[in-house]
């Protein structure tokens, strides 16, 4: 005797609740930066995996590598939750960088009195509290990356985000100060960010040097700390067009080059 279809059915859900699955494969995907991809295991990053951003102050780069990365993990479906304290989210740069607002949401806090008047155990109630929504988040099996700005992560809350990760599957990516390095961490990948200098675009440097002279590229080194199933002590130099937001790899002779002339220009000067 066959079983009625809606029995079959129940049957098929009750399997599916007991063991519940993401609705993301544990898969490699794109940071968004093909110079960083090439100097990770797999040439991306895992789905189901934390990774921290290290690095200070706005002209690290930390967050927009982040975001990129978010946009990647993005790109097949699924909510991208930005757990913003601080507002350092800016839904205008995230359009401009491909980002999809229609599926992002935002977590921020509300200032209360009590923080205003400078009372610390607000701050350390929200504290309490984005933890409890960054774990949240990195839970739900709907959710393809989270983007936090957590200050400060003992071990035991780490490693219940990592635990988190590898249930749903989702990519968390935690935007954190360069000190973070020297603490532990349960992350599967840790990159250090650090701002080289101001150079023309090595594409159009003729050009940028005479038409546009306030057109300069963004450039960092990304230090590789930790990555599992991977190889570490690596090191990628990238160079950001701000005109178009594209990233490649820098070449260590384009500021030797622009110093040389530099140079040239300012003994024409004097002759």
């Amino acid at each position: 005797m066959h079983p009625h279809p809606k029995i079959r059915e129940l049957d098929s859900l009750l399997r599916r609740l007991e063991r519940p699955e993401s609705v993301h494969a544990r898969r490699r995907i794109s940071t968004g930066c093909g110079p960083l991809d090439t100097a990770l295991p797999g040439r991306g990053l895992l789905r189901g995996s934390l990774v921290e951003w290290l690095g200070d102050g706005p002209g690290c780069g930390t967050g927009m590598l982040a975001l990129r990365a978010a946009r990647e993990a993005c790109r097949e479906g699924g909510a991208l939750v930005v757990i913003d304290p601080q507002h350092n989210f800016h839904p205008p740069a995230a359009v401009a960088g491909g980002l999809d607002l229609q599926r992002t949401i935002v977590v921020r806090r509300v200032q209360c009195k009590q923080e205003r008047q400078g009372q610390r155990g607000t701050q350390d109630q929200w504290d309490k509290r984005g933890q409890w929504a960054l774990d949240q988040a990195l839970r739900c099996p709907h959710v393809a990356a989270v983007v936090a700005w957590p200050q400060q992560l003992d071990s035991r809350v780490f490693r219940r985000l990592q635990l988190a990760v590898e249930t749903s599957g989702c990519l968390g990516l935690l935007v954190r100060p360069a000190a973070a390095q020297r603490e532990s961490s349960w992350a599967d990948v840790r990159l250090l960010i650090s701002p080289v200098a101001h150079a023309p675009a090595s594409d159009n440097r003729n050009n940028a040097s005479h038409t546009d002279p306030g057109a300069l590229s963004w450039r960092l080194k990304i230090a590789l700390l930790r990555c599992r199933g991977g190889s570490t002590q690596r090191t990628v130099d990238l160079e950001i067009d701000e005109r178009t937001g594209d990233i490649h790899a820098a070449h260590p002779g384009n500021l030797a080059t622009q110093l040389a002339d530099s140079t040239v220009d300012s003994r024409q000067a004097r002759a």
